[in-house]
C-alpha cells in the first residue's frame, strides 16, 4: 500500500493525539479528492474521529497509526482488523453551537469526574468506570433543527472526542447528522457517534404450566 501524507506536520498532530489515547490505534485512510486523504480512527469510548489532510492513498486502506507517524511509505495492510462502518458521505447540518459552550461542557465533565473521585456521590464511593460511562452518555445538547425538523442529541462522548483530538478551535461547532450518526464538526476535524439500534426479537411461545 503506497501512502503519501504530503503535509506530515498536519497529519502528525492527529496521529500523536490518537496514540496518546491508545498506542495500538488503527487509522483508516480514504481517498478524499485530488491530493486529499481522509484519516479515520476510533477512540476508546466508541467515537469515530476524522480529519482530512494533504496526501494520496491508492485506495481505502487501514494501517497502524504508529507506522504512519513514523513515515513508513508502505505500512502493513491491516484491513481485516478494522471494525465497524463509517458514517454516510452525505451529512446535513442541524445546529450551530458556540465553541465556548462546547469547551465549557467538556471542562464541566472533567471537573465533575474529579469531584466525585474525591468525595463520592452523596458520600458513597462510585466506581470510576461507572462514573465515566455515565458522564459520557450524558446528553449535553438536544433539540430539533429549525431547518428540517430533525431531532438531535449530542452526548458528552462526542464533546470529549472533539476536544481531546484538538478539533474545537474558536469558531462555531456544527452539529451534523447522517442516518443514525450524529457528529460535531469543529475547525480542525469531526467527531462522530452512532446511536445504538436496539433489535427486538419475538419471544418464542410455549405452553405455560
Amino acid at each position: 500500500m503506497a501512502v503519501d501524507l504530503s503535509d506530515r506536520a498536519d497529519a502528525a498532530v492527529f496521529l500523536r493525539r490518537l496514540l496518546r489515547l491508545d498506542p495500538a490505534t488503527l487509522v483508516r485512510l480514504c481517498p478524499a479528492g485530488p491530493g486529499r486523504v481522509a484519516l479515520w480512527a476510533s477512540l476508546p469510548w466508541g467515537v469515530l474521529v476524522t480529519r482530512t489532510v494533504a496526501g494520496h492513498v491508492d485506495r481505502d486502506r487501514v494501517a497502524a497509526a504508529s507506522a504512519l507517524l513514523e513515515g513508513v511509505a508502505e505500512p502493513p495492510v491491516l484491513d481485516d482488523r478494522w471494525r465497524g462502518a463509517l458514517p454516510p458521505a452525505t451529512a446535513r447540518a442541524v445546529e450551530r453551537l458556540p465553541a465556548a459552550v462546547v469547551g465549557g461542557a467538556a471542562a464541566a465533565a472533567a471537573q465533575a469526574l474529579r469531584d466525585v473521585e474525591t468525595t463520592g456521590v452523596k458520600g458513597r464511593v462510585v466506581g470510576q468506570r461507572v462514573l465515566r460511562d455515565a458522564l459520557l452518555d450524558h446528553v449535553v445538547v438536544s433539540g430539533t433543527s429549525d431547518v428540517d425538523g430533525v431531532a438531535f442529541a449530542v452526548p458528552q462522548r462526542l464533546v470529549q472526542g472533539l476536544v481531546r483530538m484538538g478539533f474545537l478551535g474558536t469558531a462555531e461547532v456544527t452539529v451534523v447528522t447522517a442516518g443514525t450518526w450524529t457528529g460535531l464538526a469543529g475547525s480542525f476535524g469531526t467527531a462522530w457517534f452512532r446511536t445504538p439500534v436496539l433489535s427486538v426479537r419475538p419471544i418464542a411461545t410455549r405452553p405455560i404450566g
